[in-house]
């Protein structure tokens, strides 16, 4: 077994000299084998008892995944997204439930599982037992990735906007489909007004502007959609640049296809020696305990990705600024604390400090000067201004893996800022995301936020057993961009071969039923179709196609729901607060 005393300076990358055999749901290994390939694993014959991953002085891992438990008619993506609600968060804006496009679930549980994988050696590098089995299932990374508006459902007070169809992107007058982003009311005032909206609209339309990350819709006055088509995109841009507001037209697959550098979805640098403190026991069940995450972070991207840690195991003291995250009053509360912030920053303690005063610099320099991770999503080029880059950290902790969550990692030429809707816009996932008879628009669920927080904790997982194989601190950095890349590979792949990149017309749409709606897999939608359920109830309806062979299930549209489902492979819980808690993601044993 591997410790910190025997560390190997001639390993690169982490899983070097390491060999791994794959065997499960096609979607889900895909993501798990290109992942482990990309960390230096060699791909060995296939394994009857699912994925193993062994060599180089370490005991085997083995992890297994599944669509759902056995028996529950979660069987492929599409059930997969009706049952834990991606379907009706997806369809908020539309006003009906919808099927994303690619395989979401999917991708998220390979990252999942690669994240357990990794956990697993850890703790073997760090002279533990640590888990050597890791079980990990679509429908919890569904509930994971729908947390924020699943805690909202159990709030005690009601949404902070209304949850009513709507929301961009907006069409200029020479029929170009573009995002807008600006976090800054005085940027959205000043836009509208220089192309002359309504001021009622413009002062009606910035709250469901402002929350659509957090409610996966926007319901602002339809009058601002008619203002955008009125003007050319050259005037559009001259707005945005005068106001500081952004504007990003919609790429196509075909345009990111072009420009696709085949890049990794994340990047690792060796920094200076330095053998990590000694840890106490590893958990079989926490490999990560022992271990401090300092986290730094904003949003939903950084803040997941420590969750994610804490779930493992780790100690995450969080940095907030003077008075703390604002974000923790953000509607709707649970017993006076935000739902959705409890969501992602449950269990993490937390410091106030100012990054603005020098006093207070050198106070997180100290902090992470003891800390195994500092994890940060500042603004490009901020952590260097104030001498919190990588480099500066290492000087006094050369153990540290210096971990940053962006959005472009410097890929992309002229990149707008790098928020989940524009890079959704800017990458043609807007477009991956809806069947061919559907317009492309970025989903307003956040996608690439969660999807680049799981590839933010699965880098940090990496460069910890990096960092424990060679004794030198690390530098990770995972992305949007990245996360987008990994989402989209099989579209590319798709057109890279000449295929539609996009799914057919029609495709994962739920069909209504007299009290609610149903989804077929994605195997029998074609079948189903032919089946007349017009006034049937929804236990009628599954009946009916599950007594000729068919497989469907129910589709969630009320997250709250989720609470009691008897599909589900793990319960929903509560936090101290009372606010729905979903189960870990991975099972270790």
């Amino acid at each position: 077994m591997a410790s910190p005393a025997t560390t190997d300076t001639a390993v690169r990358r982490p899983l070097d000299g390491l060999g791994f055999g794959i065997a499960g749901p096609r979607a889900v290994t895909r993501v798990v084998a290109d992942h482990l390939r990309r960390l230096g694993g060699r791909p060995r014959e296939p394994h009857s008892e699912g994925i193993v991953l062994a060599g180089a002085g370490f005991a085997p891992v083995t992890a297994r995944t599944a669509w759902g438990a056995h028996g529950s008619g979660i069987e492929d993506e599409a059930t997969t997204q009706a049952v834990t609600g991606v379907m009706a968060v997806h369809g908020r804006r539309h006003g009906a439930p919808r099927g994303l496009g690619v395989d979401y679930l999917a991708t998220a549980t390979g990252v999942l599982t690669t994240q357990g994988l990794l956990a697993a050696l850890v703790a073997q590098a760090r002279g533990g037992d640590g888990p050597r089995h890791v079980t990990t299932t679509a429908d919890r990374a569904g509930l994971l990735a729908v947390s924020q508006y699943l805690a909202a459902s159990g709030a005690d007070e009601p949404e902070a906007v209304e949850l009513k169809p709507g929301g961009p992107p907006f069409t200029s007058a020479d029929g170009t489909v573009f995002e807008l982003e600006t976090l800054d009311p005085g940027a959205w005032a000043d836009f509208w007004r220089a192309l002359g909206a309504p001021a009622e609209a413009i002062r009606a339309g910035w709250r469901p502007f402002q929350f659509r990350y957090a409610t996966a819709c926007a319901p602002f006055p339809e009058v601002l959609h008619r203002t955008t088509r009125t003007h050319s995109l050259a005037r559009i841009r001259q707005a945005a640049t005068s106001s500081g507001a952004e504007v990003c037209p919609l790429r196509t697959l075909a345009e990111r296809a072009k420009e696709d550098d085949g890049a990794d979805p994340w990047s690792l640098r060796r920094l200076r020696p330095g053998a990590p403190a000694a840890t106490r026991p590893v958990s079989p069940t926490r490999p990560l305990e022992g271990l401090t995450v300092l986290e730094a972070g904003r949003r939903i991207q950084a803040p997941l990705a420590a969750h994610l840690l804490g779930l493992l195991g780790a100690r995450v003291i969080r940095v907030e600024p003077p008075g703390g995250d604002p974000l923790r009053g953000m509607p709707p509360s649970c017993s006076g604390v935000s739902a959705r912030w409890l969501a992602l920053n449950r269990g993490k303690e937390a410091v106030e400090i100012d990054i603005k005063s020098p006093g207070d610099r050198r106070r997180l320099r100290e902090l992470a000067a003891d800390a195994d991770v500092f994890l940060h999503n500042w603004a490009p080029g901020k952590a260097a201004e104030l001498r919190l880059d990588a480099e500066h950290l290492a000087a006094a902790n050369p153990a540290l893996v210096y971990a940053y969550t962006g959005g472009w990692a410097d890929r992309i030429e002229d990149a707008p800022m790098g928020t989940d809707f524009m890079v959704q816009a800017r990458t043609g996932v807007g477009e991956a995301v809806h069947p061919a008879d559907e317009p492309p628009a970025p989903s307003l669920m956040t996608l690439l936020d969660v999807l680049g927080g799981l590839h933010g904790a699965e880098a940090v997982l990496a460069g910890l057993f990096l960092r424990e194989r060679t004794g030198h601190g690390v530098r990770v950095d995972s992305s949007l961009l990245g996360a987008a890349d990994t989402l989209l590979a099989p579209a590319l792949e798709r057109l890279r071969r000449g295929h539609a990149p996009r799914p057919p017309a029609g495709f994962r749409h739920p069909l209504r039923t007299s009290d609610g709606w149903i989804a077929p897999s994605d195997s029998c939608a074609a079948a189903v179709s032919a089946y007349d359920l017009t006034g049937m109830c929804t236990e009628d309806a599954l009946h009916q196609l599950r007594s000729h062979g068919l497989t469907a299930t129910a589709v969630t549209t009320d997250l709250s729901d989720l609470d009691h489902h008897p599909s589900l492979s793990g319960p929903i819980g509560r936090d101290a607060h009372g606010a729905p808690a979903v189960p870990d993601p991975w099972s270790l044993a």
